[in-house]
């Protein structure tokens, strides 16, 4: 099964092939930032089982962690749709939101808690981490 996550103007999209490794929501404020929300939500999947169609502009930043982290975005709309992580070199995220599906799966982790907005409350069953 493939899902197809994208931009806001729909010219940047990518294509995920299967079930994702994890759903994660991140905290940390590099995220808030990123996605002009409370924190970030990214299905992670395998590179292999993704592929990006579509103009993209990157931009690379080095993470709170000390590891850099590489965003892809649409040019036109803005809106980020992947992102790769130098700590998980085989793999990528992809924005939950770009899905737009309300019955894609919940995440199972939740990190960078430390940075969280105190009113958040996600389920008790996921995995809860201070920082990453």
């Amino acid at each position: 099964m493939d899902r197809i996550a994208s931009c806001q103007c729909g010219s940047l999209k990518a294509i995920a092939s299967g079930e994702p490794e994890f759903v994660g929501v991140c905290h940390c404020k590099d995220c808030q930032r990123r996605t002009g929300s409370v924190f970030g939500t990214g299905a992670y999947y395998l590179k292999s089982a993704v592929r990006l169609e579509g103009p993209r502009r990157e931009y690379s930043r080095r993470a709170e962690q000390g590891r850099d982290m590489k965003t892809f975005f649409c040019p036109t709309c803005g809106s980020t749709v992947y992102w790769e992580l130098e700590m998980w070199p085989e793999g990528c995220g992809v924005a939950v939101g770009g899905f737009a599906d309300p019955q894609f799966p919940g995440p199972s982790r939740s990190w960078w808690e430390r940075s969280a907005h105190k009113w958040v409350r996600l389920p008790n069953e996921i995995t809860h981490t201070e920082t990453q």
